[in-house]
């Protein structure tokens, strides 16, 4: 998020060249440069705030609890701290790492889980990290070493399958730099405990033995190709624009999605977001301005179309923004 529209419009940019590795069979960007991301203060990617992303926390505790128990835990890239707090009020003993984290619990401590923490956990939370990761294989690695070669771990990540079913082209950005197959797993450890899909399907996690991390991963059975018309929907025109295109969700998504429209020749006229974090600050790309609900609902035309960019939202945000306006789920398309 940046605090000026020129800051904004003039933002680092890099290019996205999906390959997949064709020793740990991992997709990934090809061109990506680590140089050009910063996770700091401007970084924004508390979902929390949604009562129906809070549904989706409980029900990753409720397999942690089953599956790795709430003794000995550490949340590796904790972010702001929700999920680790969800877990203490069900009485875990948790400890979390994370630079980014702005709070003031004494549980999280402000740097990244290595060999020279002296935390050592029965099992180690992993949400939302890996896709970030350059080499995520050897980064298993270096949580299996720093944790003494034991423990079980969480993995939840974004699922690639869905993002091609689905022609998801607004979940390809570049601060994703994996995108992950539920089979890359089975390929990466000798036994994965439990497993499955959550959000709707557009996450999936895992449940394996650090101990049983392969040295290296099996090989890939067959390899993977984006669908053809993967990005046909950019274009595609919407008689409701013809009031005004709102775009509810001022993350990633919503980043390229407004981006690519843009180019496309279709602009969003406005974009939403409940986070007060992200509200009078602007997106990087078009330099579009974040708004909080209550600023543009009262004045935006009957019959505009409002993008959610996560359908998972749709009946919560339909709920706050009243039946007067068009409501497209983008990965319902």
């Amino acid at each position: 998020m940046y605090d000026n529209m020129d800051e904004a419009v003039n933002c680092p940019r890099g290019d996205i060249e999906l390959v997949e590795d064709e020793i740990t069979g991992v997709i990934s960007n090809f061109a990506f440069r680590p140089e050009l991301m910063t996770y700091d203060g401007h970084y924004q990617n508390e979902q929390a705030l949604s009562p129906q992303f809070r549904l989706h926390l409980q029900e990753v505790a409720d397999v942690v609890e089953r599956d790795m128990g709430l003794s000995r835990l550490v949340e590796v890239g904790c972010g702001k701290g929700s999920f680790l707090e969800l877990l203490q009020a069900r009485g875990a003993d948790i400890t979390g790492f994370d630079v980014t984290y702005e709070g003031n619990n004494p549980s999280i401590q402000r740097k990244l889980f290595s060999a020279e923490v002296t935390v050592q956990a029965d099992a180690l939370i992993l949400r939302h990290v890996l896709e970030h990761i350059k080499d995520p294989f050897s980064f298993l690695h270096q949580l299996k070493e720093a944790n003494g070669g034991r423990g079980r771990i969480y993995i939840e990540v974004p699922c690639f399958d869905w993002i091609c079913e689905r022609r998801a082209w607004f979940d390809i950005f570049y601060e994703h730099v994996n995108y992950f197959r539920l089979s890359d797993f089975f390929r990466f450890f000798g036994e994965v405990v439990s497993c499955g899909h959550l959000f709707g399907e557009q996450y999936f996690y895992v449940v394996a033995d650090l101990g049983l991390l392969r040295q290296c991963p099996l090989p890939v059975v067959s390899g993977f190709s984006l669908p053809n018309d993967f990005t046909c929907a950019i274009a595609k025109r919407r008689s409701g624009d013809q009031g005004c295109a709102v775009v509810w969700g001022g993350a990633s998504k919503g980043v390229i999605f407004s981006l690519l429209r843009a180019r496309a020749g279709y602009p969003v006229d406005k974009v939403i977001d409940i986070n007060p974090e992200k509200q009078r600050r602007f997106l990087p790309g078009t330099g579009l301005m974040v708004h909080a609900p209550e600023q543009v609902l009262p004045e935006l035309p009957k019959g505009s179309s409002i993008y959610v960019m996560n359908s998972n939202y749709l009946q919560e945000i339909r709920s706050m923004a009243g039946e007067d306006f068009i409501y497209i789920g983008v990965d319902h398309e």
